[in-house]
């Protein structure tokens, strides 16, 4: 089992404290959503523990399969098996879906083995086939540049067509709902969960809404406030935002908005 813990965690940008002491822990086949208003410092969580340059940790630990987390640089996290799904997937013009995944494998592969020679291309094609029918993703995709002219909602397939051919072990979905019509977000949504069973991965799921938790059911739910989660609990927290929205939550906990 693999689990990644994060304790005490803060980051500050410039002389603005961000995150003010997260704590949170995620197991194998475990499913957990983050909520919160806008500015509240969920994506800054992604971002540091995926190892973006601009969030440095200030202050507490993030632990991942008994490593130091945040002593790696970014790509030793992602070959430990840490994935993040962007909100907002780059285009890469002139690098083709396939030779971009086939790049990622080898990479991974030869990092581990510098002999490796690599996947090879009939391996390959067998496998980004098979997993292109499991997301619904034309086979003519593998052609085209990355993410190139695509659709937000071909964007986001995408992202959990690389998820699903690096098989992590812990993934992080940055708001992956955002843009996406109801099609598509079922789409996503069901292959997301398709890995999580296949493979025993874990999820954290960050987002505004309820809509894709009623496909990617989480175990325990999360809200942020100004840096803080000051509301942990199951499927029905989800739900009573939804209905509530966030004013409750800043009525209970209105001191850390100035904190």
């Amino acid at each position: 089992m693999t689990a990644l813990e994060v304790k005490n965690l803060h980051v500050s940008i410039g002389d603005q404290p961000i995150l003010k002491g997260i704590d949170l822990l995620i197991k194998s086949g475990e499913v957990h959503a983050l909520m919160g208003p806008n500015g509240s410092g969920k994506s800054t969580l992604a971002y540091t523990l995926a190892g973006h340059p601009a969030y440095e940790p200030s202050a507490g630990q993030a632990i991942f399969g008994g490593e130091d987390l945040l002593e790696m640089e970014a790509d030793e996290r992602s070959r430990a098996g840490l994935f993040l799904a962007f909100q907002y997937p780059a285009s890469v013009p002139g690098v083709t879906l396939a030779k971009f995944l086939r790049q990622t494998i080898n990479s991974r592969r030869q990092a581990v083995n510098p002999e490796d020679k690599g996947i090879s291309i009939p391996a390959f094609r067998r496998l980004l086939k098979e997993k292109m029918d499991m997301l619904g993703i034309d086979h003519k995709f593998a052609g085209r540049y990355l993410n190139e002219g695509f659709s937000g909602g071909e964007k986001k397939r995408v992202e959990i067509l690389q998820m699903a051919t690096v098989e992590p072990k812990i993934a992080i979905m940055d708001e992956t709902d955002s843009g996406l019509d109801i099609d598509a977000l079922r789409i996503v949504s069901e292959g997301a969960m398709r890995l999580k069973e296949e493979l025993g991965m874990g999820i954290l799921v960050i987002t505004h809404y309820q809509r894709i938790l009623n496909y990617i059911n989480p175990d325990y739910v999360h809200i942020m406030l100004n840096g803080r989660i000051v509301e942990s609990g199951g499927p029905d927290l989800a739900l009573k935002l939804e209905e509530r929205g966030y004013d409750w939550i800043r009525e209970k906990h209105g001191a850390l908005e100035e904190a």
